[in-house]
């Protein structure tokens, strides 16, 4: 069933002025570059708000860290969990590289079980630490990407293990309801080309609290063959959203249906047919019911716009990729689909940048997916960042979760200094943490964009990932719920 204009109206009359700011986000800034002004100093204190408190918002300012890693506000502290090239598997090979999507489960006996997705692309040969080939679960031997499981004991001690092996350029993916972990693959290779044996373009599906439910890794077919790049699965309708970062033309978001009566829970996916279930793109509209072709269209915080779902011709991609299946006028673009997190009912969305592939130019939004409404509402817009080698300006989202204690905690990926942020609900800012690990060199400083933020179950530990060379860090310290204002 389609939402009509006069649906769309009297939805967004309800809730005021045509603006219907669902969720826990309000509005986070409409100028550009207004989210370059945080709450707090993200440098040295010189006194003002930051010294006097920092107005109840955030945690004050980012302290360099003398081993030059991770710059924290004072009273928190880190720990490596993982480093790729220094840290061993179970099995006695070194952490693979290029962390990227993580999510957090409570284990047996009080341990906490990660699964971290590694972003490896193309033949093993091009990676010193590629995914371990472990007997049983290789999807294709010649793929270098997949997830390890990492467990972190009440003891401090760390135990970690492959996952999936044998798949490519494993980014982001979301955790089910049921207690595992769907990896994406940001890349669709056929068999035959840059080496590989298999197709790729697929999501597959992680146990990390049972090893033999990973055996044999099937292909879920039925989510389609494209650029993947998260997935969040809403717990009430049973629908699965899932967001495709391509370009020439800009990716899509979808949404999979169910067959009539599945059931969702462990191993069930592998029940089903390739083409089990219905897969669409969004096509939205304005208020006034005027199509909109292409997210990049919003320049203000608090638009909102009505989705109808538009059936994917042919969703393995035989002979043309799914985002080319369109004609113009159908469906509803946008530039570089990233992460994504389901929270407040609804799915958070991420467009990381839009720049000359795009109508209108920016350096990030997220936006709110409200399935009950059926209506996407532009939560945070960044103005293109004028200067991304100063710190204190964020451009270039990418991982994104809900916080526990208010808002959104969300990995920047961008040009120049590299931050974790933090949303609080009424739309503030502040810094939570910058990447100091310069991989470049003092004459041309370059830092890897932070990824796989999440918290732990118990709202105690933020874990997250620098991608190059692969570490994963626990962020600890004194959390406290942020007051909206």
């Amino acid at each position: 069933m389609s939402l009509t204009r006069r649906d769309f109206a009297t939805r967004t009359a309800l809730t005021g002025a045509g603006v219907a700011l669902t969720g826990s986000v309000g509005d986070l800034a409409s100028a550009p570059h207004a989210l370059a002004s945080t709450d707090t100093e993200t440098g040295t204190d010189t006194g003002g708000a930051a010294a006097a408190g920092h107005g109840g918002v955030g945690y004050g300012p980012l302290l360099p860290d003398p081993r030059g890693i991770l710059a924290l506000p004072a009273g928190f502290r880190y720990r490596i969990i993982t480093h790729s090239g220094k840290t061993r598997l179970e099995t006695g090979e070194f952490t693979p590289s290029n962390h990227d999507g993580t999510a957090t489960f409570d284990g047996p006996r009080g341990t906490t079980l990660l699964v971290n997705n590694h972003e490896l692309k193309g033949p093993r040969a091009n990676w010193a630490h590629p995914v371990p080939l472990t007997e049983g679960l290789v999807y294709d031997p010649a793929a270098a990407g997949g997830c390890t499981v990492v467990e972190v004991r009440p003891d401090g001690r760390v135990a970690e293990w492959v996952g999936i092996a044998g798949t490519s350029t494993n980014c982001a993916g979301g955790r089910t309801p049921w207690g595992t972990w769907l990896t994406c693959e940001e890349n669709s290779d056929r068999a035959g080309v840059n080496g590989m044996t298999r197709d790729h373009g697929y999501v597959f599906e992680v146990d990390p609290a049972d090893r033999r439910a990973n055996r044999n890794p099937k292909p879920l077919k039925f989510f389609g063959r494209y650029d993947h790049e998260a997935v969040v699965i809403d717990p009430q309708r049973g629908h699965a959203y899932l967001t495709e970062d391509a370009a020439s033309p800009n990716g899509l978001l979808f949404r999979w249906t169910p067959p009539k009566g599945f059931r969702h829970g462990h191993g069930t996916f592998r029940t089903l047919a390739d083409d089990a279930g219905l897969l669409q793109a969004p096509r939205c509209f304005d208020s006034g019911g005027r199509f909109v072709d292409d997210l990049s269209r919003a320049t203000r915080t608090g638009t909102v716009y009505g989705v109808d779902w538009i059936d994917v011709p042919d969703r393995d991609a035989r002979t043309t990729p799914v985002r080319a299946q369109f004609a113009a006028g159908e469906i509803t673009r946008a530039r570089k689909l990233e992460g994504m997190w389901w929270g407040d009912g609804g799915a958070y969305v991420v467009s990381s940048y839009a720049r000359e592939e795009s109508p209108g130019r920016h350096d990030g939004q997220v936006w709110f997916y409200d399935p009950r409404r059926r209506t996407l509402t532009l939560k945070v817009l960044l103005g293109v960042n004028p200067d991304p080698s100063a710190d204190g300006a964020y451009d270039g989202p990418d991982n994104i979760t809900v916080s526990p204690y208010g808002g959104l905690v969300i990995a920047e990926d961008g040009e120049g200094v590299q931050h974790l942020f933090g949303a609080t609900d009424s739309g503030r800012t502040y810094p939570i943490a910058r990447n100091d690990l310069n991989i470049g060199t003092a004459e041309e400083p370059e830092f890897s964009e932070f990824t796989g933020v999440t918290f732990s179950q118990d709202g105690r530990t933020l874990y997250a990932n620098i991608q190059e060379p692969g570490i994963m860090v626990a962020i600890t310290g004194p959390w406290k719920r942020q007051k909206r204002r």
